[in-house]
């Protein structure tokens, strides 16, 4: 089976994802301890982060406002702005043991690398892997791969929001923490193929 053209993706039902009593915001001490304690034995975790935008030509990204981190059944969101938030994610992030899975990682590694001091172990590119199970020639992202290996339409209605505001708004949350769980059911599906 091929990648699916966006009028099929149109047609699909939409990806629902996690509700919001299983997304966590680490915006205090116990949430970053919750989210080390319920994580830091998983084998794999979804992973994603957002950027502020950037709207004026040669403004330079100032990194990741937020990090995402998700297993089969919670999403964490680690918005950068807290030293406690970014201290748990690295300690997931920096795992050696622990599995991260998402769509287009390569510019993630970079900003959190040079942004934020937090070399990732252990990754994996969900955009290559779902390209060669479709037997297609270029990467798959986020959409098309939901579509084709869970069969649904992931929303990117909030991709382009502020990410660099902060509360972040209902449908952010939703976003962010749908990004990386997304990745994490993607995974849990090829493997069992």
């Amino acid at each position: 089976m091929a990648r699916p053209t966006k009028e099929q993706i149109r047609e699909l039902p939409l990806y629902l994802g996690l509700d919001m009593e299983h997304i966590h915001i680490v915006d205090t001490q116990e949430q970053a301890q919750l989210a080390l304690v319920t994580l830091q034995h998983e084998h794999s975790l979804g992973f994603d982060t957002e950027s502020k935008p950037i709207f004026r030509k040669g403004q330079v990204c100032p990194g990741p406002t937020l990090i995402q981190l998700a297993n089969a059944t919670d999403a964490f969101l680690f918005p950068t702005r807290f030293a406690f938030a970014v201290d748990a994610a690295s300690q997931l992030l920096n795992n050696p043991n622990i599995k991260k899975v998402g769509f287009g990682l390569a510019g993630d590694k970079k900003e959190l690398s040079t942004k934020l001091d937090i070399h990732i172990q252990n990754i994996e590119d969900l955009a290559v892997t779902v390209k060669h199970l479709a037997g297609e020639k270029k990467p798959l992202g986020a959409r098309a791969s939901v579509a084709f290996v869970l069969k649904q339409r992931l929303g990117k209605g909030a991709q382009k929001s502020n990410w660099g505001t902060y509360p972040l708004s209902p449908t952010q949350i939703q976003y962010a923490a749908n990004d990386a769980y997304c990745a994490i059911c993607i995974e849990n599906v090829i493997h069992t193929l």
